[in-house]
């Protein structure tokens, strides 16, 4: 001990190793299962927003009853915390526009997360064909610099495949990146 009386070793709670709630058969027998459910939705929603599916897993990978577990996430569904609506919208706005994600590549994130098929559409509805063609062409202008050194055909190919892997179709990744080449570089663009 320091002439202060603090100890060298830091507290437990300033320790940077995550404490964890468990439940199974190394829990105490005693913990109560919709409170053990109730830490572990808390702990993940201070990390994030999520969905129910994900938090339903959390709770499982515990080992928490399924009812338990349900009982909880009802709860906060009906507190307003667990939304898988608002969680769709957010996710679509940001990474439609900050990634510049497809329609296609969204509903197939959300699916994986656990959104149900009629939310995702909800919230992917907000896209149209215009707005979806104009994240893709804004795309292709913020990477076009990077390539100035190479042709033509290597210029498209790369934003072409840059695209695809966004989740645009090859035909309408095809003809953003034709349409913003023609722009860019004239008359002259033949691939």
């Amino acid at each position: 001990m320091s002439a202060r009386g603090w100890t060298s070793r830091p507290s437990p709670l300033w320790t940077s190793e995550p404490v964890l709630v468990t439940a199974g058969p190394d829990a105490d027998d005693d913990a109560d299962p919709v409170e053990v459910a109730r830490l572990i939705i808390l702990r993940q929603l201070t990390r994030g927003p999520r969905t129910r599916a994900q938090l339903a897993e959390a709770c499982r990978r515990r080992g928490v009853p399924e009812d338990a577990a349900q009982q909880m996430l009802d709860r906060f569904g009906e507190l307003g915390l667990v939304d898988d609506n608002a969680y769709a919208r957010a996710w679509v706005d940001s990474r439609h526009v900050g990634r510049g994600l497809s329609r296609r590549a969204l509903r197939h994130e959300l699916r994986h997360r656990g959104v149900d098929d009629e939310t995702a559409e909800g919230a992917l509805e907000r896209i149209d064909a215009a707005d979806e063609e104009a994240t893709a062409q804004a795309l292709v202008l913020s990477r076009l610099p990077g390539l100035q050194r190479y042709d033509a055909a290597t210029q498209t190919r790369r934003l072409t495949g840059l695209l695809t892997r966004r989740g645009y179709s090859p035909g309408t990744a095809l003809a953003v990146v034709r349409r913003v080449l023609a722009d860019v570089q004239g008359e002259a663009f033949d691939p």
